[in-house]
């Protein structure tokens, strides 16, 4: 008799499901064998068919056949998933964790194994009897409560090791953090201290700047005072100028007067005449040369 290695509470459920496999595997089969009869009697009920009758035939019980079995399919898959779900919530109640290989699923060796398992539990000849009224058993407090207790312990003991783990990390990224903490503010205290310097860098170089512009701004005011003084002193030379210039004026025609006088009475008046008239004339060009330097109004 084949084995699966199990105990005998866990070979039990397994026969109960692989009990439940077969009958949905044989419900299956009644359905497609029924697929297969309804074509007899609905269709063939005539001797001849064409080649496009049998075509459309084959191809509507292609579309049943594959619908009843994809859906078969489908519902296994939930049926599975159900089962994993039933002993996996079993085993997170003891704070298990449970792994599974689905590379194994196909090992051919491990399915011919199921294969025999299967032949030799439900053969006739092979059935042990009673077997359809096999309930589990509880399983002794020594073997099975402190197993898992013991694997309680052995993972609560991991993960308390992983913790520790976890925490060592997290003390050394803490450590790291503060030397990265103080090391910026170090640099802020640095970077403090120079905008400190600049700042007083600044005020200097703007207190010199003032200092700069005030003694131009003094500069400027004494040169313009000299130039205004200059231009006092040029304005009044221009009238001392202006009266002596009329005086002088005066003077010629006091002059020219007198002459006129005491030539018109003499033979070389004439002449006389004629050279005072070129004088005039070099007093008028003399005028218009002095003229320039008159202050306009």
């Amino acid at each position: 008799q084949a084995e699966l290695g199990l105990n005998e509470h866990h070979q039990n459920e397994v026969i109960n499901y692989m009990r439940f496999a077969r009958f949905k595997r044989g419900l299956c089969l009644k359905t497609v064998d029924s697929c297969f009869q309804d074509l007899k009697d609905s269709r063939l009920v005539e001797e001849t068919f064409t080649v496009d009758e049998v075509i459309d035939m084959l191809d509507g019980l292609q579309t049943v056949v594959h619908s009843e079995v994809e859906s078969e399919l489908i519902n296994t898959t939930y049926t599975n998933v159900l089962l994993l779900r039933q002993l996996f919530s079993q085993a997170e109640k003891w704070y298990l964790k449970l792994q599974t290989d689905v590379s194994e699923l196909e090992n051919r060796e491990l399915l011919e194994q199921v294969a025999e398992f299967e032949k030799s539990e439900f053969t006739s000849s092979n059935k042990k009897p009673g077997a359809d009224l096999i309930k589990p058993k509880l399983a002794p407090l020594n073997e099975g409560g402190s197993e898992l207790l013991n694997k309680t312990v052995a993972s609560l003991q991991e993960e308390n090791e992983k913790l520790k783990t976890r925490l060592k990390t997290i003390e050394t990224q803490a450590t790291a953090a503060l030397d990265e903490k103080s090391k910026l503010e170090k640099l802020l205290k640095d970077l403090q201290m120079i905008q400190g310097d600049q700042k007083t860098n600044a005020n200097q170089d703007i207190a010199e700047l003032e200092n700069k512009v005030a003694a131009l701004k003094c500069q400027f005011e004494k040169t313009l005072n000299d130039s205004t003084a200059n231009q006092k002193f040029l304005e009044e030379n221009l009238v001392t100028t202006k009266h002596d210039l009329l005086k002088v004026q005066d003077q010629l025609s006091t002059a020219e007067k007198e002459l006129e006088k005491k030539f018109q009475q003499t033979a070389a008046y004439r002449n006389m005449k004629e050279i005072l008239t070129k004088k005039n004339e070099q007093i008028k060009d003399l005028r218009r040369k002095l003229s320039k330097y008159e202050p306009e109004d």
